[in-house]
């Protein structure tokens, strides 16, 4: 993955759970209501956190976003309760049980919230450990896609050890397809994940 490698390890701030064992003293952020988020990942623009209720009404914008919609999926999900439990049941679950999953991405500048990037590990078809990231227009084309997933790549490289990394992707997302490609990523195969009634092409690479 010779582009991810190019961002050292010193550019990116690691913030694991304490109950892991792996880095004393998490630093907590908070958000207008008070609520604290477990921050991960830092780099030059963006900061990766996890996502919580608190940022229901932000997931319930990017479900619902048409290019979400066309390049990965309906949901189904269109109000701030739904938004809430699809956080509970899908991002923080994953925190639970793995450890890691889909973090928040925020600008430094402006704090704002511009998309989702991390890791995902759903199991067959695909063979380990995947990238995945979804951006809000506003926020598409500068560059901050590649600056989250080449973090995420390093996080899963240097902190989980993984040694290969997958990503899934809709044929006709050329934009996505681009980031993988700058990842050092290359098409594997076309794959049907559960409950999908369309293939996706998965992409993969060494760390």
């Amino acid at each position: 993955m010779p582009r991810a490698r190019e961002l050292r390890c010193e550019e990116i701030i690691f913030r694991l759970r304490r109950a892991r064992g792996m880095i004393r003293g998490d630093p907590l952020l908070k958000n207008e209501g008070g609520a604290s988020h477990l921050s991960v990942i830092e780099t030059e623009r963006l900061s990766l956190r996890e996502l919580s209720g608190a940022d229901a009404a932000f997931i319930l914008e990017l479900l619902n976003d048409p290019g979400f919609i066309r390049f990965i999926a309906d949901r189904g999900v269109r109000t701030l309760e739904g938004a809430a439990r699809y956080i509970e049941e899908r991002f923080a679950e994953s925190y639970r049980q793995h450890g890691f999953g889909l973090w928040l991405v925020e600008t430094k500048e402006g704090k704002a919230p511009a998309g989702i990037c991390g890791l995902l590990k759903r199991g067959a078809p695909v063979p380990g450990v995947e990238v995945g990231y979804a951006f809000l227009p506003q926020f598409r084309a500068r560059g901050y896609a590649f600056e989250a997933a080449s973090a995420s790549a390093v996080y899963a490289r240097d902190v989980l050890g993984l040694p290969r990394l997958y990503a899934v992707v809709n044929p006709d997302n050329a934009s996505s397809i681009r980031v993988l490609e700058k990842l050092g990523m290359r098409f594997e195969r076309a794959v049907r994940l559960t409950g999908e009634e369309f293939d996706v092409n998965l992409f993969s690479t060494d760390l």
